[in-house]
């Protein structure tokens, strides 16, 4: 790898075969490698991510966006990345799906700037990159699925996002610790269809993908 760190390649592989993901030809990783260069490079002028090392942004950026996976079901065809940043996870989950369509949402130019060049650098046709506010964004059409891991609460991402979502569409929050106040702030608004626990290959730590409906005649389930 460009950025002579051998280790952070051994570790990305290594955490694919263990989140189950097909890459035969290893080309998934080898597009991994590529966005994980431009991210480490344009890091140093832009400050896109807190994390510098590159075998860290593996584990604590780019695995733990690809433990999602499992659970973008084949109907979510159209997914919106709201406060994308870098591109997490939505650059991680394009490349892994590259028949479905994704949208990155971010208000900050810089990070917007970063996120065609990667698009551009990567031929990532089914990216689609947004630099407005959640709350003032009109796209053509709603998104069977409106995915998150950096808003501050479940309520924020509710509040500006409802006008993204389809009705029959869903919410995923990536999270730490399973957030129990934050849903029962969205109660009202939202049904818990699922709570799945992320195991994260490399990180020592809770991670929970919350699946929420717009609707609130389902009946919800938790999954540990």
């Amino acid at each position: 790898m460009a950025h002579d760190s051998p280790a952070a390649g051994k570790l990305l592989r290594q955490g694919l075969q263990a989140l189950e993901i097909e890459d035969s030809d290893g080309d998934l990783a080898t597009k991994l490698e590529q966005y994980l260069e431009l991210l480490l490079r344009w890091n140093k002028a832009y400050n896109l991510t807190a994390v510098r090392d590159a075998e860290a942004m593996v584990s604590r950026h780019f695995l733990d966006s690809l433990a999602c996976a499992p659970y973008l079901r084949p109907n979510m065809q159209r997914v919106l990345d709201v406060g994308t940043g870098a591109g997490l996870p939505g650059i991680p989950l394009a490349l892994l799906f590259p028949q479905r369509e994704f949208h990155l949402l971010d208000s900050n130019g810089k990070k917007a700037r970063f996120l065609f060049q990667v698009k551009t650098e990567l031929s990532l046709d089914n990216i689609s990159v947004h630099n407005q506010r959640a709350e003032s964004f009109v796209p053509s059409q709603r998104y069977d699925a409106v995915i998150s891991r950096a808003f501050a609460s479940l309520q924020d991402m509710v509040e500006c996002c409802q006008h993204l979502c389809l009705d029959n569409g869903c919410y995923l929050a990536m999270k730490g610790q399973y957030p129990q106040s934050e849903l029962a702030a969205v109660a009202d608004k939202c049904t818990l269809v699922a709570a799945h626990a992320l195991d994260v290959p490399g990180l020592n730590e809770q991670r929970h993908l919350i699946e929420l409906s717009p609707h609130n005649d389902s009946n919800g389930e938790y999954i540990g």
